[in-house]
């Protein structure tokens, strides 16, 4: 279980563009937003 403050663990995940993109890719880089909408992105 992540605590506040806790490094969050490196992922993949597919972008809108059909490319992998690693949370590693903007360590150090940038702040990173991860929000979850369940089923937003699918046809209704």
């Amino acid at each position: 279980m992540l605590k506040t403050g806790d490094l969050a663990p490196d992922f993949t995940l597919p972008s809108t563009l059909k490319k992998d993109i690693s949370l590693s890719d903007f360590r150090g880089k940038k702040n990173v937003l991860v929000a979850f909408y369940p089923l937003d992105f699918t046809p209704g």
